[in-house]
């Protein structure tokens, strides 16, 4: 009876005792309940956290600009198609502009010969008068051609500035060779009148195969 009491009270003990001990073993086993704790959790410096949806704008973020769609559009120049006219005239130009110079020159010659020695040639006076019809037509026929083209080719931007110059240093030397013209030194007045007249008549006519020349070279050594 004794032994039966003994061994009934180990058994109570042991059941008591039992709970006790295997809380003090569970954290032994990883797979085991863990105790709960209030400290913060320790972050390891190698880790990365990917935020989750769209992310919030950075004040100092760099934007790109659309340069492409802000950028002025290239003006193109639009082609001019001149008329069969025109081409006609620029080919009457060309051709009798050839004798710009030759005319120049022998006008030069003749009407230096007739300032050196005045009243001494009837045929050097006549080739003078004839050298400057022939001056004049040419200029009448360059100038109703050149200006007729120049107007039709205003819409042109290829060389206009050239062809502009060209035109008013013409259109200039054309009003010098009519007040030429207009300036013949009369040999019926008094000396002292034809001789001035004859200095006037020589320099407005020198003046203006000058202006011609420097339009004429802009035209000749400037490109189509």
């Amino acid at each position: 009876m004794r032994a039966v009491t003994i061994i009934a009270a180990a058994l109570v003990v042991a059941g008591l005792s039992a709970p006790h001990a295997f809380a003090g073993t569970a954290t032994a086993f990883p797979g085991g309940p863990q105790p709960c704790s209030t400290a913060a959790a320790r972050v390891s410096p190698w880790s990365v956290t990917f935020p989750i949806g769209p992310a919030a704008p950075t004040a100092g973020r760099l934007r790109l600009a659309d340069t492409g769609s802000q950028a002025a559009p290239v003006r193109r120049p639009v082609p001019v198609e001149y008329s069969e006219a025109y081409k006609v005239r620029a080919k009457i130009h060309k051709i009798a502009s050839v004798a710009t110079l030759p005319l120049f020159v022998a006008n030069y010659f003749v009407g230096q010969e007739l300032y050196n020695h005045p009243g001494e040639s009837e045929s050097m006076k006549s080739a003078h008068r004839a050298l400057a019809a022939t001056t004049g037509v040419l200029f009448g026929i360059n100038t109703v051609t050149g200006a007729w083209n120049l107007w039709e080719g205003r819409k042109d931007t290829n060389h206009r500035g050239r062809r502009m110059t060209h035109g008013i240093l013409m259109m200039a030397a054309d009003v010098g060779f009519l007040a030429t013209g207009l300036l013949v030194p009369d040999s019926e007045g008094s000396y002292a009148d034809y001789t001035s007249g004859r200095s006037t008549h020589r320099t407005v006519a020198l003046t203006s195969m000058g202006i011609a020349t420097v339009g004429y070279l802009i035209m000749l050594f400037g490109g189509d």
